[in-house]
């Protein structure tokens, strides 16, 4: 089979699914919309030149890039066009006219950008309605997709998932029991909610002052996270790591007590699901994906969404309750076992291309 994967850049998770795709039997073509670092892409995946793939998107750019698109199809004669997100590759994908055509929703298009504004919803609904079939990671927005005018019969829902053998648990990274360690890796963006953290941080230190706080990541809101800290005498017991390897990521979950995502916006968070594998305690904002993931005092807990006074109380709740954690941790892990594998869960994408071959 001959597949076109249409994305907007070449992100980490780009390239796990590309790299995934190349020990297949498939001949995979790779298009990416905006300029973008590609020089880790697969050997076996061939990269299109074509019109875009030089600058950001821009919508006056789009019916350039519908043409090119066309004398691309024209030329390959995919079998399938698998694009995502859903309001800039995929609606430059459905503007093609091409079938069969697999939807892939990214999360935050569903989750945040559909309600950008009227124009946006309109895409939204426009695009789906004219897509084969859907793929996301989440129920919850596959619920949106099919809200939004995707037939419910013509979608597959599974998580991304991570490599359970790279993240596992180990704990000899783990912090002294003289300290309790909080970790998070949500990018600096208002999105991810990382200023909320910093605020009930501040809140936790006054009562546990042994407390610290591991941030890796940065972002637009950098500025502003680290003068809440500095402003209130905390910054000290924050640990600022920037951006690390992937290689590198399991040593940190493993050396924290618990890790957090304030998220306001999320499909099935990635770093939510490498906590999880490490055997990490998670508290995570109460969302509807978070919602698919964290039970309550079973792997982890739950905090009202956007309110730093909840979070602050539950990560007290978690110091206070330390010797329940490696049982939380524990649960944690099976959770990921039984619903993370990325080796299991990629095989679900090669079953959506099958069922959307035979919608052509």
């Amino acid at each position: 089979m001959k597949i076109i994967y249409f994305s907007m850049g070449y992100s980490p998770h780009d390239h796990r699914f590309l790299s995934a795709l190349a020990k297949t039997e498939h001949k995979i073509y790779f298009v990416q919309l905006e300029k973008a670092d590609n020089s880790r892409l697969p050997a076996e995946i061939e990269l299109v030149d074509w019109e875009g793939g030089a600058r950001d998107f821009r919508w006056r750019d789009v019916p350039s890039y519908v043409r090119g698109m066309k004398r691309i199809l024209a030329k390959i004669q995919p079998d399938i066009l698998h694009a995502g997100p859903i309001q800039t590759v995929g609606l430059i994908a459905v503007l093609t006219k091409f079938h069969p055509l697999l939807m892939m929703s990214w999360g935050f298009d569903l989750m945040e950008d559909v309600y950008r504004n009227i124009w946006w919803e309109w895409v939204t609904r426009y695009t789906l309605k004219r897509s084969t079939f859907f793929t996301s990671d989440a129920q919850v927005t596959r619920n949106r997709a099919v809200k939004y005018g995707m037939n419910p019969e013509n979608t597959i829902v599974f998580p991304w998932g991570v490599d359970l053998d790279h993240f596992s648990p180990n704990t000899e990274h783990r912090t002294p029991n003289t300290e309790f360690t909080l970790f998070c890796n949500r990018s600096w963006e208002p999105r991810y909610g990382v200023d909320l953290l910093a605020k009930a941080f501040v809140q936790v230190v006054k009562s546990k002052p042994n407390t610290r706080l591991n941030l890796l990541a940065g972002g637009s809101e950098e500025n502003r996270i680290r003068e809440i800290l500095r402003k209130n005498g905390t910054i000290d017991q924050v640990e600022f790591k920037g951006y690390v390897p992937q290689k590198e990521l399991p040593s940190y979950y493993n050396e924290a007590d618990i890790y957090i995502s304030p998220s306001h916006v999320d499909g099935s968070s990635v770093s939510l699901m490498e906590a999880m594998a490490c055997g990490l305690p998670c508290l995570v904002s109460d969302i509807p994906a978070n919602r698919e993931w964290v039970t309550e005092n079973e792997n982890g807990w739950l905090f009202a969404d956007g309110d730093a006074d909840a979070l602050a109380e539950k990560i007290l709740h978690a110091i206070e309750n330390r010797d329940t954690l490696d049982e939380i941790g524990a649960n944690a892990r099976c959770v990921a076992e039984e619903r993370a594998d990325w080796q299991k869960n990629f095989q679900k994408l090669l079953v959506a291309y099958e069922r959307t071959t035979k919608l052509k």
